[in-house]
């Protein structure tokens, strides 16, 4: 961004919303917005416990992550993470192409659903936790949505 006139380029939105949610809002000048995106991302932070699941995964105490987070609100963090990087991209600057938005939801969805089953996802014999298998759940997602929005706009022509 070279002045404060200026919207954030589409990366620098994206950026800044995977650091925290409606960072990107507030550069963008939607300031409510942003200000709601911090507050939900708090709370459901906070009420998951999703820091001490965060630093337990990291350190490799995947049972303890798993005694710490309340899934009951870490459920609704994925979508809020999503829609907040998605609301992020759709008003920083340049052209928004159509079906844009299917990445996002589609890994929306993956990532939940890595949620839901990261007691039963396993590499080699280990569960990965409550924080690595939603993460690895993102990439199917995005990748479906890339393939969805591929394929929609071919056959919208």
């Amino acid at each position: 961004m070279t002045g404060s006139s200026q919207m954030t380029s589409k990366t620098e939105a994206i950026l800044w919303s995977i650091a925290l949610p409606g960072f990107a809002q507030i550069l963008n000048k939607k300031f409510l917005k942003g200000i709601v995106f911090i507050f939900l991302e708090f709370l459901i932070n906070v009420n998951s416990h999703f820091n001490s699941a965060i630093m337990a995964s990291f350190l490799g105490e995947i049972d303890r992550a798993f005694q710490v987070v309340n899934f009951q609100w870490l459920m609704f963090y994925p979508c809020v993470y999503m829609f907040a990087m998605w609301d992020a991209f759709k008003d920083a600057e340049g052209e928004v192409a159509k079906f844009s938005f299917l990445p996002f939801v589609c890994s929306a969805y993956s990532v939940t659903v890595g949620l839901m089953y990261s007691p039963l996802i396993k590499i080699k014999g280990v569960v990965l936790g409550p924080i690595w298998a939603p993460m690895l759940a993102l990439l199917p997602g995005l990748f479906i949505g890339f393939v969805i929005m591929t394929v929609v706009k071919i056959f919208s022509r």
